[in-house]
This record gives C-alpha cells, structure tokens and sequence, in this order.
C-alpha cells in the first residue's frame, strides 16, 4: 500500500469521501487519488516523491508555474505584517486599479474569496439592478455551487452523472432557465417566453468545465445582441478565461462586451480569491453605496493581494507569455490529433489558446451533448496510463489541460511521447 493510500483511508474517516473537493476523489477514472506535497514550475510531486508534468495548474490559476519566485516573495512580505485584518489595506486598491487598467469596459471590482462567490455575487447584483429574477444558463457549464447555479451543471458535477444537486429547493431552481450552448436559437426561445423577467444571461465564453467548448462564431457577440433586445444583463464567467486567453480576459480576447465578469483563484496567484467587476453603474449598486448586501470579512487578504498583484504585474508587463502559451497547447493539441489519427482511438481534441481537452468520442464537442458522448471508461484508462507515465491531467473527462508559462519544449515533447505509448497500449486493447 502506497502512501497516498493510506492517507486517503485516513482522510475519509474525517472528511466525505476523503476530500474537500468531489473530483479530486478520483472516483470518475476508478483509482486512488494522489495526495501531493509540493509543486514547482510545471511539476507537481505526491508523498511517495513521485514527480509529475502537471495540466491541472491548480485548476488554471498556476499560469506562471507553481511556486513562482516573485509571487512567493511577495506573499512572504505580505504575511510578515499579519495574515488578516478584516479591515481596508493599500494592496486591495493597487490590485482592483491592475485589474481595471487590464480588463476592457469595467471601472469597479468587489474582491471576493472564490469563484463561487463571485457568480453569487454578480447573480445577485444582475438581479438588484434590474428588478428581475430569473436568469438563463447554459447546459454543461460550472458556474460554482451556489444554488441557483446547479442546475444542468458541468465539471464534477457533470462527470459524475448528478447535474442537479440535493438540498437546490425547487423555488430556487425554478428561476434559473437552461438554454444549449453554441445555440442562439434556444437562448432567443427562453427571453421570448419570459418576456421582462430575465435578469441576466450567464455563460462561461469558453465551456471549460465539460471540457474546453469553443464557443461558435458570433455566439458570445449574439448573446450580447440578445441580451440589449430584451434588457437583460450579459454576465461572463472568466473564473477560467480570465487573464488566462488575454489580458483581459474574453472580452478582449474575443472582442465582445458583457455587463458583469466575475475572476477566479488566478488573480490571487493561485491563492484563494475570487472578484466581480463591471460599470460603475452597475457596481454600485453593492453595499455599502447600494442596496445589494454583499461582504466577507477574508475579502481582499493582505497576503492574497500581494500574490496577486505579483501575478498579474507580470502577466501585464510581458504579453509574449500568452502568444508562446498558446503556440505551446496548439503545438500539443497538433500532436495529440496526429497521434489518434495513427491510432484511431475515437479522439476529438479541443483547443483555444492555453486551454485544451481531449474528448473520448468521434462527434465533434460544441455543446454538452457533445462532450456527453464521450466514452468515460477510455478517458479513465487513458489517465491512469499518463499517471503511470508521470504526466497529471485531470482526473475526469470533462476538464481542462492547462498549459503554462512553465512548461518547456522538452515537458511537452514528453507529454507527447507518453500519449504515444498511451494510445498505442490503449489500441492494441481495443
């Protein structure tokens, strides 16, 4: 028995299924899952001293590397003054005025502690601000387990066959409307029918959370159209996305504008932080200069801020990160095609700029019934067999790779020979 096996049997006698996060159990690709130690650059290293070429990042904020020099340096700074305030410091305000100068058509940030909070948040504003309750999501897509939020969900949710949670009452779940994802059509169906009651429409602009969905062209600039039609507000969720395809995120990427944004863990460095941002028009309506209540005493940490700050300071200042990224997951998503066209293993790979997927089906993804028909058990013996080669994707089908900043030709040219002993071991079973 390994170690990372006896500590999950421990951690399942104090923790529901042994984890603080459902995927992380490993239970959609059959194994144990490996407890990690420490990480650095583009390598993570589980108890046993086993290291790996990691894709999860973190789950994306880990653009840099892990454990990156400037922004441990600055998080160590931070924490010689204390850990927490729970009252205003200079940081918050330096990192809400990089965030702005970064991200086209917002003015305002409220930092939050997660990227669940954040869509919260800004779910809550769209509807103070316009007097209206429902809202319109996609299927497939994550936006963080709040109640109004898990209805027709992606990532963990979505890999284990349970898109609708327990304990959502139905009152809650009613106003959340479920629309098809690529399909303006189904979108334009919904604001017909509920005339002057929608809110908002949310969308991820690319679908990362049941795997990497591009979106179609003109689906981001359509649901933008749509939502000036019938007056409802459009809302980005870049927890993903954000400072991840570009500096600023989707709307620069793609060009399109939306109303609310919400960020994620990648502008804290990996640390736990999340924001909402928009017009001040809109972002003023939060409390204490309007009547939409939102607060959270670890809102804006200290040591979190510098993190983030010395991410995003880097990321600003050097641009040639994101064209080389994603040049990196084009080159990986090339060979990755080429390798399941030597072995025909039933493959579709997705990529857009550092974010990519590899899908177990034949049918092209562009929506969740897409990614739906993906086979589960080869995406299963597909991770086990990269794990034993050294490479750490994500242990469920419907997720992202992310590539780096860290990783090297060399890390990548490995992931590519492992895939190739991968699938040729997979062919030959089949």
């Amino acid at each position: 028995m390994d170690t990372s096996q006896k500590m999950f049997e421990q951690a399942c006698q104090v923790m529901p299924g042994g984890v603080n996060s459902p995927v992380r159990a490993y239970r959609a690709v059959g194994m144990t899952p490996r407890f990690i130690r420490s990480a650095k650059g583009a390598y993570v290293t589980d108890v046993d001293g086993v290291e790996y070429i990691d894709y999860v990042g973190s789950w994306g904020p880990m653009i840099l590397g892990h454990a990156h020099p400037d922004v441990l340096s600055a998080a160590a700074e931070a924490m010689q003054g204390g850990l927490s305030f729970g009252a205003p410091t200079g940081r918050e305000t330096q990192l809400a005025e990089l965030v702005v100068s970064m991200v086209p058509h917002i003015e305002m940030v409220r930092m939050v502690n997660s990227g669940t909070e954040a869509v919260m948040s800004a779910v809550r504003v769209a509807r103070g601000a316009t007097g209206k309750d429902k809202m319109i999501k996609f299927e497939g897509c994550y936006h963080g387990h709040s109640d109004s939020m898990l209805v027709k969900a992606g990532s963990g949710a979505l890999t284990q066959g349970r898109p609708d949670s327990a304990g959502v009452p139905a009152s809650i779940a009613e106003n959340t409307l479920t629309a098809t994802y690529n399909d303006l059509d189904s979108v334009e169906q919904l604001l017909a029918a509920n005339k002057n009651q929608v809110a908002a429409v949310i969308v991820e602009p690319v679908a990362a959370n049941m795997g990497v969905v591009l979106p179609a062209e003109g689906f981001l600039q359509g649901l933008r159209d749509l939502c000036d039609q019938y007056e409802a507000l459009l809302i980005f969720d870049e927890v993903i996305t954000g400072f991840r395809l570009a500096r600023g995120g989707a709307q620069e990427y793609f060009g399109v504008r939306a109303d609310l944004v919400t960020f994620g863990k990648i502008i804290g460095g990996g640390m736990p932080v999340g924001a909402f941002a928009g017009p001040k028009k809109l972002m003023e309506q939060v409390a204490p200069t309007g009547p939409v209540y939102q607060a959270g005493t670890l809102s804006g940490n200290p040591v979190a801020m510098a993190a983030g700050l010395a991410q995003l300071t880097i990321l600003n200042e050097h641009p040639e990160i994101y064209t080389q990224i994603e040049a990196d997951a084009a080159w990986l998503a090339q060979q990755l095609r080429a390798l399941e066209a030597e072995y025909h293993l039933g493959c579709t790979v997705n990529q857009i700029g550092s974010l990519l997927s590899v899908f177990f089906t034949e049918h092209p993804v562009s929506n969740y019934a897409g990614a739906k028909s993906s086979d589960l058990e080869r995406y299963a013996a597909y991770f086990r067999a990269m794990l034993k080669h050294k490479v750490y994707l994500a242990p469920a089908q419907f997720e992202a790779m992310f590539v780096g900043a860290a990783h090297t030709k060399q890390d990548l040219l490995a992931t590519v020979e492992a895939a190739r002993a991968v699938m040729a071991e997979l062919s030959a079973k089949a």
